[in-house]
């Protein structure tokens, strides 16, 4: 089942995605704030690099094509959305927001299609449109399957002008039906409870001791005499006798008879629905990957938990740097996952194979093939060249739709050294007409940069010319003597069928994230 798909969500959805095929969806979709969304890369001896790429627009217009959603939900949607689409546009107006809500709509009607009747969803948003998304999943999902607004705590407290500081996200929890999974799950005690387990065994243990009389609760309790004490106890005689020889009763100086409750055996308490035991991922997180729109691991695996069993199947639609994938994976869950970006779709792949070698895994909807690859650059020739540079495990360089362009697609380090790096600068032309022109301009681009090497991608195969000026380069040695050429020529197709660069050993591209084992630090009652 574990599949990674490349594509706009809705399409993925009703052409991928069974009905009543998915325990849980958690979603943590653009909260319109009209903020640009940037991946940060990792400078090749360690330190954060200034370049960055823009992820994602978090904005949403009112477009034709967000007219014709409404169009579609006015004729498709039950009439109880249609209906209050209708009030939507009334008041909100034909805006940015009412493109946000309307694309927002259409998606849950999918996302409550494929859940199965057990089945949860969880909607992770910030006060900008909670209030709306709330309303939302109220008509699609019926308001009596409302569980609750979870508030999780995202940043320490902070002094916002004029207003209550804002340091909190909204979780909405909801479910597809009455019969729904839900494990407990647990927060870790306060100190102050912490502090009455004062009292330690041989072998460390703390204990506090706690009472075994009935006396006074509802039904009593069992009358017998124990150890000279006749008394209503809590549990019968053959359970007090096996406490003792567990040692786990106290016998007090009064000639009293309590029992011992040890804090190591004690789940934590009953998560509630304010989160303040997960921090966010801060500029030292090590699980921090550069992505701001980024949650910490222990939060998805708490939602997992909560949710789900395992094997059961998880799905999450905007799923970004791929938090929610990697905690369903650690948790032995299905899952799948869904960005409308291929850098999203490249830094999942790579933090699944960090994390998790030999896990098998299908990533859909990126080319197979030279038609496939030639099909991408007509649609989308940003996300082409984002593409194409993941097949020689190149970073994108610069901001594409802002600026002028610099003749750098992307960029590549590779270690010579303990300490000592080469730069190699990347082109991608997906364009029909190639010719040596391009390979000059990329070896005056490889000058300027002091680049030692470079990569030329095409979709159409080099001329002959082309092939002749990449030869005159000439080749790149490495400290350890081996030669290599210095402007290398591949096509698409090529690199499909296996070819490699040929060059010293790969640093890392993307920022790698450490392996935290959070469900080592949370309690689970399954």
């Amino acid at each position: 089942m574990n599949k990674l798909y490349f594509g706009d969500n809705l399409d993925v959805l009703r052409d991928h995605i069974k009905d009543d095929s998915v325990d849980l969806v958690y979603l943590d979709p653009p909260f319109n704030s009209k903020r640009d969304y940037n991946i940060l890369y990792k400078e090749p001896m360690g330190g954060s690099s200034s370049a960055q790429i823009t992820a994602f627009e978090d904005t949403w217009h009112w477009t034709d094509e967000a007219e014709r959603t409404y169009q579609e939900l006015m004729d498709t949607a039950p009439a109880q959305l249609a209906e209050m689409m209708q009030s939507f546009r009334r008041f909100v107006g034909v805006n940015d927001v009412m493109a946000y809500l309307t694309m927002m709509a259409i998606r849950l009607v999918e996302l409550r299609r494929v859940l199965k009747p057990t089945g949860s969803l969880y909607l992770h948003c910030d006060p900008t449109a909670s209030h709306y998304l709330k309303i939302l999943l109220d008509t699609i999902f019926g308001k009596e399957n409302f569980r609750n607004e979870i508030s999780w705590k995202r940043t320490s407290a902070h002094s916002d002008a004029r207003k209550y500081g804002a340091n909190k996200d909204i979780i909405f929890f909801y479910t597809k039906g009455n019969d729904y999974k839900f494990n407990s799950t647990y927060q870790p005690y306060e100190e102050e409870y912490e502090a009455r387990f004062k009292n330690k065994d041989e072998d460390g243990r703390r204990w506090a001791d706690y009472d075994l009389s009935a006396k006074g609760l509802t039904g009593g309790g069992y009358e017998y005499e124990y150890k000279g004490k006749l008394s209503f106890w809590r549990c019968p005689l053959e359970t007090m006798k096996r406490y003792e020889k567990e040692g786990r009763l106290h016998f007090t100086s009064r000639g009293g008879i309590r029992i011992k409750r040890y804090l190591e055996e004690l789940p934590g308490i009953p998560c509630q629905s304010i989160w303040d035991d997960i921090p966010p991922i801060n500029s030292q997180a090590g699980e921090r990957l550069g992505f701001p729109t980024q949650k910490p691991v222990a939060l998805l695996e708490r939602i997992i938990q909560a949710s789900s069993n395992e094997g059961d199947v998880v799905l999450d639609p905007f799923c970004g740097c791929g938090t929610t994938i990697v905690a369903a994976q650690k948790l032995d869950r299905q899952w799948i996952g869904i960005d409308v970006t291929h850098l999203a779709v490249s830094l999942i792949e790579n933090r699944l194979k960090e994390h998790f070698p030999g896990a098998k895994f299908e990533v859909e909807g990126t080319p197979k093939d030279l038609e496939g690859a030639k099909d991408l650059a007509i649609r989308d020739k940003y996300q082409f060249q984002w593409w194409a540079l993941s097949l020689v495990g190149a970073r994108p360089y610069g901001e594409k739709k802002k600026g002028g362009d610099t003749g750098i697609d992307g960029v590549k380090y590779f270690r010579v050294g303990p300490k000592e790096m080469i730069k190699t600068v990347v082109s991608v032309k997906g364009g029909g007409n190639v010719g040596p022109a391009m390979v000059r301009d990329l070896k005056g681009v490889m000058e300027r940069e002091k680049a030692e090497m470079g990569i030329f991608l095409t979709l159409e195969p080099p001329t002959a010319g082309m092939k002749k000026e990449a030869a005159a380069a000439g080749v790149y040695k490495s400290p350890l003597g081996m030669s290599y050429p210095k402007l290398q020529i591949f096509t698409i197709e090529e690199l499909l069928g296996g070819a490699q660069v040929k060059a010293p050993a790969q640093s890392e591209t993307f920022k790698k994230a450490s392996f935290i084992d959070t469900v080592k630090q949370q309690g689970f009652d399954l």
